[in-house]
């Protein structure tokens, strides 16, 4: 982390300052972001995985043309030619699903999220997919926005607009000038509050 202090203290930070904000940075950085080794491995496997579906069409479309008038071998190699295409959509799937996923994260976390598993809890994921260069996903930034401003959502991040000390009877804080009534919230909702707030009591 010593680019981070150079970094704050380039930015006029002071000395105590920075060492407790670097402190803070090693303790949360595993939650939000992926080890450059695991990044790398990652990275290695996916481009490994796609050169071998990619070596294997190259192969079963020679052996094709060497099989031509042999039934038997034509149809087998017809099957291994669509599993080999089922592979690769799973896989171009599951790449897809990863990127969503990194994605969420990084959203909420611009978000200020208190709770990176509570705020996920509340997201609707339904239609959530990439843009045509997979770089952004759609409709992602707009539903987050809305669980920050709703009344019954905002409470699992970080406001200066929202305090939330304490529950009274019936649902309602004891402090703060946005009171959060539990008692019409979901349960996704419920079990989010829970642990964004873990010293109240529901």
């Amino acid at each position: 982390m010593d680019w981070l202090k150079e970094l704050l203290k380039t930015a006029g930070i002071a000395d105590n300052q920075v060492e407790t904000i670097v402190a803070n940075a090693v303790k949360e950085a595993p939650k939000h972001v992926v080890p450059k080794a695991k990044y790398n491995d990652l990275s290695t496997a996916k481009n490994s995985l796609e050169t071998q579906l990619s070596e294997r069409d190259t192969q079963l479309t020679d052996l094709q043309k060497q099989a031509k008038g042999n039934g038997e071998l034509e149809n087998t190699i017809k099957e291994l030619q669509e599993a080999n295409k089922l592979a690769a959509t799973k896989h171009q799937e599951e790449l897809e699903a990863s990127k969503i996923e990194s994605a969420i994260d990084l959203e909420f976390t611009a978000a200020k999220a208190r709770n990176l598993t509570a705020a996920k809890a509340l997201l609707n994921r339904e239609g959530l997919s990439l843009d045509k260069d997979g770089k952004t996903v759609i409709g992602l930034a707009d539903r987050v926005k809305a669980l920050v401003e709703g009344e019954e959502t905002k409470f699992v991040f970080d406001s200066t607009e929202t305090v939330i000390t304490g529950t009274k009877p019936g649902g309602q804080p004891s402090g703060g000038d946005s009171p959060v009534d539990t008692s019409k919230m979901t349960y996704s909702q419920m079990v989010a509050y829970q642990q964004a707030n873990p010293e109240t009591k529901l």
